[in-house]
């Protein structure tokens, strides 16, 4: 196990991250703030996913303290212009492009509060292991502001445009269990075991064909938002790439040879 001094890394001060192999640990590291996210945060975000180290394969994006994340630290926006308010955004949107497309699938763990930029951050990944801890809000709309780190797009997609209006109209919140039968995550573990759990997954992920994660990451989604047509084309396309690789055919030998496990359904 590799740990950076403190857990900190020079140039990501929000930030800590752990090393285990080919498994990076990204926490936010701002637990007296509830990891409210400043604009040092999401430029530590940003700055590590867009160059992580080469052996990492997978990463698992947690929280210290508490909580996973409590949105925009407020003490940064009252002051803004108009024109600083865009700016601002699209520098979100930059630094969460960064994990959603970036090189690395993502496992995020939620405990505690998951709340508005938190939130957004948490749609970012591509896998959401929520703590019974942990709920959801987006309370920008009572705060008389507006989504601005991505929310927009990204939300409606897990839990339809009505439910976040929903939220953001009259402050609704949804707890772990609320979140995960609406698809703000796909799993929900009692309280503490969520890291254990997002190792495990990213582990899994790390060992897939790089081929493969990179088709799921990259392509999928874009598949997923085209029309039929260039849907079929793209997907045709990417399975002739990911099938002629050569760690591709190693895999499908060791299966037909009886080298690979069958796939089992684990209640």
């Amino acid at each position: 196990m590799d740990k950076a001094e403190n857990g900190r890394l020079p140039g990501l001060d929000c930030l800590a991250v752990e090393l285990q192999d080919s498994i990076a640990i990204v926490r936010l590291a701002r637990p007296e703030k509830r990891n409210a996210l400043n604009d040092e945060a999401v430029f530590s975000l940003q700055r590590w996913f867009s160059s992580p180290p080469s052996r990492v394969k997978a990463v698992v994006l947690a929280g210290q303290g508490n909580h996973f994340c409590a949105g925009l630290d407020l003490s940064e926006l009252t002051e803004r212009s108009v024109a600083e308010g865009v700016m601002h955004s699209r520098s979100w949107h930059r630094a969460f492009e960064s994990i959603e497309f970036g090189s690395l699938p993502v496992v995020a763990v939620l405990h505690g509060a998951v709340i508005g930029g938190g939130l957004e951050l948490a749609a970012a990944a591509h896998i959401r292991i929520a703590e019974a801890s942990a709920f959801y809000a987006l309370p920008e709309g009572i705060r008389g502001i507006y989504v601005g780190g991505g929310a927009s797009v990204r939300v409606p997609k897990l839990i339809g445009v009505a439910r976040m209006m929903d939220m953001m109209l009259t402050g609704r919140t949804y707890d772990a269990e609320q979140g995960g039968a609406i698809g703000l995550s796909q799993y929900v573990v009692p309280r503490g075991e969520g890291l254990a759990r997002a190792i495990e997954l990213a582990h899994k992920m790390a060992g897939n064909a790089p081929l493969t994660n990179f088709a799921l990451i990259q392509a999928l989604p874009r598949i997923a938002e085209s029309g039929p047509e260039a849907g079929y084309l793209l997907e045709a396309l990417m399975a002739g790439v990911a099938q002629g690789d050569a760690g591709a055919k190693e895999r499908l030998h060791a299966f037909l040879e009886g080298k690979a496990s069958k796939v089992q359904h684990n209640a």
